[in-house]
C-alpha cells in the first residue's frame, strides 16, 4: 500500500486475519495513513488512487476523511464529496480518519498531504481539493478501462462503482484499480454540475454511527499506549496564582501511583502551574491527586478578578468613564436623540461568561523519542499542534506523527492547545509516554470562556413608528488587546444600514480571564439587538415580525445595505413565522417570540412558543430556519441546527461562569447545568432554505435562539428579562 511518504525505519508489521481467514502480514507506518482500517482492508489488494481514495479488488472503497471530527459531521460530509465525483455506491464506502499529513514542501516550506485539516467542512479550498480527488480517481479508472477495451475514454461513463461502455460492457472499479494506478491524472479536471449530484444533498447517516451507538468508536479519551502512564494535574485554581508548597507523601502511598512532579507552567500556552500525578491507571492518578496537600499563592489583586468587579467596570464604562472605540457611525445619532421623538427607549443587557462544557474533557496521549514524537488527541487545529510540539521538543515537524481520533465536542475549545502543552511538558519531565486526562471540574475551572458583556442600547422612533436614531455601546472582555473589538460588536449587524443615524461604540474591559470566540460572539450581539428590537415594537405597539420586515423589505433598500442579505434574512423570518403559526394569537400565559441574525454567507431565524404556569416555564415549540448555502448532508445539517437550538436554550436559561477572588465558582454540571428534558422544547422543527451560496457552519444558528426565547418569555409573562441566565431572573421577577 503506497502512501507517498517514506517513513524510513519507523515501520512495523500489522498481523491479523483477512475476511477469508488467511494470514495477513502488512507493513504499517507509525503514522499510518489509514488508521483503524480493519485488517481485511489492509491486504495487498488495496490500491491507492491519490491520497484520499483506496480501492479493493472486490470494489470496496476506502475514503479518507481529512478534517478533525468533533461532532460537526465532517467525517461523513467530506468523503461524500469524494464519493460524488468518483461515482461510487455509498454503501460500498468505508470512511477512515486520516492523520495530520505534514510533508516538507518542494523548494522548502511546509505543506500537508491532505490540504486543510481543520474542523470546518466549508473551506472552499478544501471542498475543491476533495472534489478534485474524486474526479482524479474517476479519470484514472476511465483511462484504465479505455486501455482495456481499446476505446476512447470519451465513449465511456461511470456508474455506481463501474465503468460502462456504449455497447453495455462493464468493468468494476476493483478490476481496473491496479491498472488505473499506473496513469498520472492532470492537475485540474472538470467537476460535476450540481444538477448531476446523486449523493451530495441527500440525507446520509453518519459514517461511523453504528460504532458510536455500540460503543466501538474510539474517541481521544479512549486511547491508551501500552507503556503510557496516566497523568492528572492539580492546577492552581486562582488566575495569576502560583504553587507555594506541596506535600506528596500521602499521594505516593496510593497503589498505582508512580511519580509526582511539579509542573512549572513555563510555556505561555499552559493553563496554570500545578502538580502532576503519574499513575498506572486513571483511578490511581485521581486518588493520588486527591491525597496531595497543596498550598497556593493567591495574587495580591485577586479580588479584582471577580464577576462583581467585572460587572461594575462594565457599567462604569457605559456610564461614560471612557471614550470607547467607534465601530460604526452613520449620520449623527447623538444629535438625533436630542430631537423630539414619539418614542424614546433605552435598555441594558448583561450576558455572563460561559464555558464550552465539552462532553469529552480534554486529553492527549504523547510519546516522545529522540528521533520523533507521536501525539494522539482530538484537535481542531492540527497544524498549530504540530508547530507547538516542534517548538517544545526541538523535533522537526516531519518527525512528529499526529493521529486525530473523534472528539466528543469542540465548539472551538480544541483550537487552544493548553492540554497538549501540558502533555508534552509532562512527557518530557517524566521521560515516558503519558496519557493526560482532564476531569469535568478541570474543564469548567480552566476553560477559555465566552466573553462577559453589557450592552447599552438607545433608540428614537418618529410619528410613523420608524427608528430615527440607534445607539449601541458594548462593554466587554476583549479576546485580544491588539484588536479589542474582534467581533464583539458587529459593524454590519442588523439594523445597521437600515437606520440613517446609527452609532456603535465598543468599550474593552481589562481582565485576566482567558477567553475564546466562535459563534458565541454573534450570540452576544444578537441577544441584545434582537431583544431591544422587540422592546421597540412593544413600546410603539407594532407586531415584532412586521417591525423587522418593514426595515428589511424597504424599497429601495437603504444606502449601504446589502440588498441580497436583507432579502435572505427577510425570507428566513417569514418562513420561521409561518412554521410557528405567528398569525394566530396566544393567550392564557402562552406567548410567541421571534429573532433573526445574519452574517456573511448565512441567515438564521428562531421562533419559540412558551407557556408559564405556576411559576414553571414550558417550551412548547421551537422552530429554526436557516439559509446557510449549499448543504452537503441535509440530515447532518438539521441535526446541527437542532443542537445549536438546544445549546442556545441552555445558555440562555441557566448557564453562567462566575469568578470570586480570581477563582471559578462552578465545580461541575450541578453548578453548570446542561440541557435537560424538562426545559427542552416538546417539539423542535428545523427547516433549511435551499441556496447556491457557499456553505457556512450551522453552529452559528445559536445566535438567534437566545433572543427568540427571551422574547417569547416576555410575550407570555410581560416580564422583560435583560440579564442572563434568564431562568433565575424570571423567577425573581415574577
Amino acid at each position: 500500500m503506497s502512501t507517498g511518504i517514506d517513513h524510513g525505519r519507523r515501520r512495523l508489521l500489522r498481523i491479523g486475519l483477512t475476511a477469508t481467514g488467511a494470514l495477513l502480514v502488512a507493513p504499517c507506518a507509525w503514522a499510518d495513513p489509514t488508521p483503524n482500517v480493519p485488517p481485511e482492508l489492509l491486504g495487498d489488494d488495496l490500491t491507492a488512487l491519490g491520497p484520499f481514495v483506496r480501492i479493493e479488488r472486490d470494489s470496496r472503497v476506502v475514503i479518507g476523511a481529512p478534517a478533525c471530527e468533533v461532532g460537526q459531521g465532517v467525517f461523513t460530509e467530506l468523503p461524500m464529496l469524494v464519493a460524488e465525483e468518483l461515482d461510487v455506491d455509498w454503501a460500498r464506502v468505508r470512511v477512515v480518519q486520516l492523520p495530520y499529513g505534514y510533508v516538507a514542501a518542494d523548494g522548502g516550506g511546509d505543506a500537508t498531504l491532505y490540504g486543510a485539516q481543520g474542523p470546518a467542512a466549508t473551506l472552499p479550498a478544501a471542498l475543491a481539493q476533495l472534489r478534485q480527488a474524486g474526479a482524479s480517481a474517476r479519470w484514472l479508472l476511465l483511462q484504465a478501462a479505455a486501455r482495456e477495451w481499446n476505446l476512447p475514454p470519451e465513449q465511456l461513463r461511470t456508474e455506481a462503482g463501474t465503468v460502462v461502455a456504449g455497447d453495455g460492457r462493464t468493468l468494476s472499479y476493483g478490476a481496473l484499480v491496479r491498472s488505473a494506478a499506473t496513469f498520472t491524472p492532470p492537475a485540474q479536471l472538470p467537476l460535476k454540475a450540481a444538477s448531476a449530484y446523486t449523493r451530495v444533498g441527500q440525507p446520509t447517516s453518519t459514517a461511523d454511527a453504528q460504532a458510536i451507538v455500540t460503543g466501538a468508536r474510539v474517541y481521544g479519551i479512549d486511547t491508551y499506549g501500552p507503556d503510557a502512564l496516566v497523568a492528572v494535574i492539580a492546577r492552581c485554581p486562582h488566575l495569576g496564582g502560583s504553587l507555594a508548597r506541596f506535600d506528596d507523601s500521602a499521594a505516593r502511598k496510593i497503589a498505582g501511583v508512580v511519580e509526582v512532579l511539579e509542573l512549572p507552567g513555563a510555556d505561555a500556552a499552559a493553563a496554570a502551574t500545578g502538580v502532576v500525578v503519574l499513575a498506572r491507571h486513571t483511578w490511581a492518578a485521581l486518588q493520588g491527586r486527591a491525597a496531595l496537600v497543596l498550598e497556593w499563592q493567591v495574587p495580591a489583586d485577586a479580588a479584582a478578578t471577580s464577576s462583581s468587579a467585572l460587572r461594575a467596570s462594565a457599567h462604569a464604562a457605559l456610564d461614560g468613564a471612557g471614550p470607547g472605540i467607534v465601530v460604526r457611525k452613520d449620520g449623527d445619532a447623538a444629535r438625533q436623540r436630542r430631537r423630539p421623538a414619539r418614542h424614546r427607549i433605552e435598555a441594558r443587557y448583561e450576558l455572563p461568561l460561559l464555558a464550552h462544557a465539552l462532553m469529552e474533557p480534554l486529553n492527549a496521549l504523547v510519546e516522545l523519542k529522540q528521533d520523533g514524537a507521536r501525539v494522539v488527541a482530538a484537535l481542531q487545529d492540527p497544524d498549530g499542534a504540530s508547530r507547538l510540539v516542534a517548538r517544545l521538543t526541538g523535533l522537526q515537524r516531519k518527525d512528529i506523527a499526529i493521529e486525530l481520533p473523534r472528539g466528543g465536542g469542540g465548539f472551538g475549545r480544541r483550537l487552544d492547545h493548553d492540554a497538549l502543552t501540558e502533555a508534552v511538558l509532562v512527557a518530557k519531565a517524566a521521560g515516558k509516554p503519558i496519557k493526560l486526562m482532564w476531569t469535568r471540574g478541570d474543564d469548567l475551572q480552566h476553560d477559555r470562556y465566552r466573553p462577559f458583556a453589557v450592552h447599552w442600547l438607545a433608540a428614537s422612533l418618529d410619528d410613523h413608528k420608524r427608528i430615527t436614531a440607534w445607539t449601541h455601546h458594548c462593554a466587554a472582555t476583549p479576546l485580544d488587546p491588539a484588536t479589542p473589538n474582534a467581533g464583539l460588536l458587529g459593524a454590519g449587524d442588523f439594523p445597521a444600514g437600515h437606520v440613517a443615524h446609527l452609532e456603535q461604540v465598543f468599550h474593552p474591559l481589562a481582565t485576566r480571564v482567558p477567553l475564546a470566540g466562535g459563534p458565541w460572539l454573534d450570540a452576544l450581539r444578537a441577544f441584545a439587538v434582537q431583544c431591544f428590537i422587540d422592546e421597540l415594537a412593544v413600546v410603539s405597539r407594532q407586531d415584532p415580525l412586521r417591525f423587522r420586515l418593514a426595515m428589511l423589505e424597504a424599497t429601495p433598500p437603504p444606502a449601504g445595505t446589502d440588498a441580497d442579505a436583507s432579502a435572505r434574512l427577510a425570507r428566513v423570518l417569514r418562513e420561521c413565522a409561518a412554521r410557528i403559526d405567528w398569525s394566530t394569537p396566544r393567550s392564557g400565559g402562552q406567548g410567541l417570540g421571534i429573532a433573526c441574525h445574519a452574517l456573511p454567507g448565512g441567515c438564521f431565524a428562531h421562533a419559540f412558543e412558551v407557556s408559564v404556569d405556576d411559576g414553571q416555564l414550558h417550551i412548547q415549540r421551537a422552530v429554526c430556519v436557516a439559509d446557510i448555502g449549499r448543504v452537503i448532508n441535509p440530515l447532518n445539517t438539521t441535526q446541527q441546527l437542532a443542537g445549536a437550538t438546544l445549546d442556545g436554550i441552555a445558555a440562555t436559561l441557566q448557564q453562567a461562569i462566575t469568578f470570586k477572588d480570581a477563582r471559578v465558582q462552578q465545580r461541575g454540571l450541578a453548578d453548570y447545568p446542561l440541557p435537560r428534558l424538562g426545559l427542552s422544547p416538546r417539539t423542535t422543527q428545523v427547516h433549511v432554505i435551499a441556496s447556491d451560496q457557499a456553505a457556512i457552519d450551522p453552529a452559528w444558528a445559536i445566535a438567534s435562539a437566545g433572543p427568540a426565547l427571551a422574547n417569547a418569555v416576555y410575550a407570555a409573562t410581560t416580564v422583560r428579562v435583560r440579564k442572563l441566565p434568564l431562568l433565575p431572573e424570571l423567577m425573581r421577577m415574577l
